[in-house]
C-alpha cells in the first residue's frame, strides 16, 4: 500500500522552509528579535527535517505481510485467547455462489385429453401458457477450513446453506406435496467433518453429492439453467426430483487424491429407517429419503413415493490432459413405491389394501468422457442405465427402468464468451403406473408405453470478470404423448411441471403427460 502527503501538509512545510523562514528574518531590522529567529530557525529544521522523513517512509510501498506476521505483530496487551483465536482462522475459507435470472416458461399444454380410462373429456386449469418469473438458481454460502495435525494430515470440515435470494426462505411445499424441509436453512446443503491426507485421500462424515452425481457434473454445461442434465439423466420417473443425481444425508464417503490421473470415491449412506418395508422418515431425518416428499403422488402423507433404505454411490475416473473419462455406479435398497399401484385390483386383493411387493431395489450405471480440442471445443457425452428390480407382474407399472443419453457441445467464441448446446434423450419404459391421463385404472398400467422424451438446450455465457457471468439461455423438452419430463430440475428454484393450475383443497393439481415444455432466460452468477 502507498501512502500520499495530504496536500495541505505540503503546503505547510514549504510555507514554513528554512529559506522563507530566513528571508523572513533578513527583512526585520529589529536586532532584539535576532537571537528568538535563531531559535525559531532551529526548530523549524528539526520539524522539517522529521516531516521529511514521514514523508520518504510513507512514500514506499510496503509489503503485504502473511498472517503469520501479522499475528505475530499484534500487540502484547492481546490476549493469549485473542492470539489463538487469530491463529485458528488463517485456514478459514468463505465462499459462495450467488445466482439469479429473469424467466419465462410455458407447461406447453394441449387444450384438453381424454381422461383416464377416455371416458370423457378434460382440459387442464390455471395459467398453463407463458409465464414470467423470477428465480434463485444454485445459489449458496459456506465456510470450509483445516485444522493441521501434521504436514500431511488435517481435521477438515465445510458448513454449506442454499440461499433464496428472490424467494423467502420456508418449508418446501407445492401444490402436489407438503414438506417440512426447509433449503434455507443452515447446513441445508453438503456439510461435513473429517480427515484429510496428502497421500491417502480424505475420509469424511456428514451429507454430500454423492460420488454419482459429481462424475459427470463437469459435463452439464447447464448447471442450474433451463435444461440441466438433470431434467432426464439420473431421473427415472420425470419429476422435478432426480433419484440418482442427488445430495445424501448421514453419509460416510472416502475420496481418494489422484495417482497417475485416477481418482476414486466411495459412499455409504445408512438407512436409518425402522419401518422394514421404508414407508416413515428415516431416524434423524425431517422427511423421506429420496426426494420423495410426502403426499407426492396424489397419495396419502406417507413415504410410498420413492422413499428408500442404505444407499451406497461410487465412481472411478481417470485424467490425462484434455481427455477425462469417468464410470459410475449407484445402489438404493427397498425402494417403496407401493403409492405406484393403489387402488389397483392387484393392491385392493392385498391382505392390507395395499400392494406390498412394490419394494424392490433401485440401481443405476453410466459412463461419461469428456475430451478439449485444440480449437477450444469441448465434447461431452454420457451413456446411462437405470433398473428397478420387481416381480414379473408389476412390470406394467415399472416407469423406473430405462436407458439414458447425453450429449453436450460448447465451443469458446473468445476469452470471454462461449456457446454451448445440448441434448438429452429418455428411452421409453416398461410401464407406466397410469396415474395421470395416460392409462386405464382396471389393472396395474400400461406395458411399453409410448413415453420418451428429448429435451434441447442453447446457452450462451459472457464473463465480465473472473468471478461474474451473464448468461442466456432456451430449453424445450419435447416428451411424447404418454411422458411428463419437466424442465428445470437440478437447482433452479422456480420449475415447470405436468400439473395444472388446481389447488391442494380442490384435491390436488393434475398431471398431464405429453407436453413440450419451454423455457428462456437472462441471468447473472457471482462466485466468490
Amino acid at each position: 500500500m502507498i501512502f500520499k502527503m495530504k496536500p495541505q501538509r505540503a503546503a505547510l512545510l514549504a510555507a514554513f522552509s528554512i529559506p522563507s523562514l530566513m528571508s523572513c528574518g533578513a527583512a526585520l531590522a529589529d536586532p532584539a528579535t535576532d537571537a528568538r529567529i535563531e531559535a525559531l530557525e532551529q526548530q523549524v529544521k528539526l520539524l522539517t527535517t522529521k516531516l521529511q522523513q514521514v514523508a520518504d517512509t510513507a512514500a514506499q510501498p510496503v509489503a503485504k505481510e502473511s498472517h503469520a506476521d501479522a499475528v505475530a505483530a499484534l500487540p502484547q496487551a492481546v490476549s493469549d485467547r485473542a492470539r489463538k483465536f487469530f491463529e485458528a482462522i488463517k485456514d478459514v475459507e468463505f465462499y459462495g455462489n450467488l445466482d439469479v435470472s429473469v424467466d419465462g416458461s410455458s407447461k406447453g399444454f394441449k387444450s384438453s385429453y381424454d381422461d383416464v380410462g377416455g371416458a370423457r373429456v378434460v382440459s387442464p386449469v390455471g395459467h398453463n401458457g407463458w409465464q414470467s418469473d423470477l428465480s434463485t438458481n444454485l445459489s449458496y454460502v459456506g465456510i470450509r477450513g483445516k485444522h493441521p495435525f501434521s504436514d500431511t494430515m488435517s481435521l477438515v470440515y465445510q458448513l454449506e446453506t442454499q440461499i433464496d435470494i428472490t424467494a423467502t426462505a420456508g418449508s418446501s411445499n407445492s401444490t402436489s406435496a407438503q414438506d417440512s424441509t426447509v433449503k434455507g436453512a443452515l447446513t441445508s446443503r453438503n456439510s461435513y467433518l473429517g480427515l484429510a491426507d496428502s497421500r491417502w485421500g480424505a475420509l469424511k462424515l456428514g451429507k454430500t453429492d454423492a460420488p454419482y452425481k459429481t462424475s459427470t457434473a463437469r459435463m452439464n454445461p447447464f448447471s442450474g439453467m433451463w435444461g440441466d442434465y438433470s431434467v432426464i439423466m439420473g431421473n427415472t420417473g420425470g419429476d422435478n426430483r432426480v433419484e440418482f443425481g442427488t445430495r445424501l444425508d448421514h453419509a460416510l464417503w472416502y475420496e481418494s487424491p489422484k495417482w497417475n490421473g485416477w481418482s476414486f470415491n466411495a459412499l455409504i449412506s445408512p438407512g436409518q429407517n425402522r419401518g422394514y418395508e421404508n414407508s416413515i422418515q428415516a431416524s434423524g431425518e425431517s422427511s423421506c429419503t429420496g426426494g420423495n416428499i410426502p403426499g407426492s403422488g396424489g397419495g396419502p402423507i406417507a413415504c410410498n413415493d420413492g422413499s428408500y433404505g442404505s444407499a451406497y454411490s461410487a465412481n472411478l475416473a481417470y485424467e490425462n490432459g484434455p481427455l477425462y473419462v469417468t464410470g459410475a455406479y449407484e445402489l438404493h435398497s427397498r425402494v417403496n413405491r407401493t403409492g405406484d399401484v393403489a387402488a389397483t385390483p392387484q393392491a385392493l386383493a392385498s391382505p392390507t389394501g395395499l400392494d406390498q411387493n412394490d419394494v424392490g431395489n433401485e440401481y443405476a450405471y453410466k459412463v461419461g468422457v469428456q475430451y478439449a480440442f485444440p480449437t477450444k471445443t469441448t465434447v461431452s457425452a454420457i451413456y446411462e442405465v437405470m433398473r428397478r428390480n420387481i416381480p414379473a407382474y408389476l412390470a406394467e407399472q415399472n416407469e423406473r427402468s430405462r436407458n439414458g443419453y447425453w450429449l453436450a457441445l460448447t465451443q469458446d467464441l473468445t476469452a470471454d464468451d462461449s456457446l454451448s448446446l445440448g441434448w438429452a434423450h429418455a428411452n421409453a419404459t416398461p410401464g407406466d403406473p397410469g396415474q395421470h391421463n395416460t392409462s386405464p385404472l382396471d389393472g396395474i398400467g400400461t406395458s411399453n408405453p409410448d413415453n420418451g422424451a428429448n429435451m434441447y438446450t442453447l446457452a450462451y455465457k459472457h464473463k465480465i470478470d473472473k468471478q461474474t457471468t451473464w448468461y442466456a439461455d432456451y430449453a424445450v423438452t419435447v416428451n411424447r404423448p404418454l411422458a411428463h419430463y419437466d424442465l428445470g430440475a437440478g437447482g433452479r428454484g422456480v420449475t415447470t411441471d405436468c400439473h395444472d393450475g388446481q389447488t391442494i383443497a380442490s384435491g390436488a393439481p393434475n398431471c398431464y403427460a405429453g407436453g413440450h415444455v419451454q423455457g428462456v432466460s437472462a441471468g447473472v452468477n457471482y462466485k466468490f
